[in-house]
């Protein structure tokens, strides 16, 4: 349409389709945020590689975004460690399920915001945590060496 829609036309519309939305994608990407309020992400490949809640409680201790949106479309069992952190941290937290939040591994798990613009960078996981990625995780432990062997430990060891 080349022609701009009269105000009765545009009431019309809102409240058919309802308002439009500022940036959409970025909306969708963020798990209904924006960019500039972003202060961490976790992915989906990057949840399933390993448990990143510490990072959560970090980041959360940190005072600046206290709002964590989790992709509700993920099993329970993924995002329980993620709800307790931002539990004991105070933080408000949002499972969002809506069909337009997909659970592809490059799509967002976990998302830590501000409710102002705070233009966090960066906010990838593992860009800001790089020397925890490098430890071994809690499911690669060592195996714990018992009283005996302890007690009497040989010299070869």
């Amino acid at each position: 349409m080349a022609e701009d829609k009269s105000a009765m036309e545009q009431r019309i519309d809102n409240a058919i389709y309802g308002p439009p939305k500022i940036k959409p994608d970025e909306q969708r990407k963020y798990l209904g945020t924006f960019r500039e309020r972003v202060c961490l992400t976790i992915s989906v490949a990057e949840l399933q590689e390993r448990n990143w809640s510490f990072a959560i409680s970090k980041e959360l201790q940190r005072g600046i975004g206290n709002q964590v949106f989790l992709n509700g479309n993920l099993p329970h069992a993924e995002l329980r460690d993620y709800i307790k952190s931002a539990t004991a941290a105070n933080a408000n937290f949002t499972l969002k399920t809506e069909p337009e939040f997909r659970t592809d591994p490059e799509s967002l798990a976990v998302v830590v915001a501000a409710k102002t613009a705070v233009y966090q960078s960066p906010v990838d996981v593992k860009k800001r945590y790089p020397s925890v990625e490098s430890q071994p995780s809690a499911k690669q432990e060592t195996p714990k060496k018992h009283f005996w062997q302890k007690l009497f430990k040989r010299e070869d060891e």
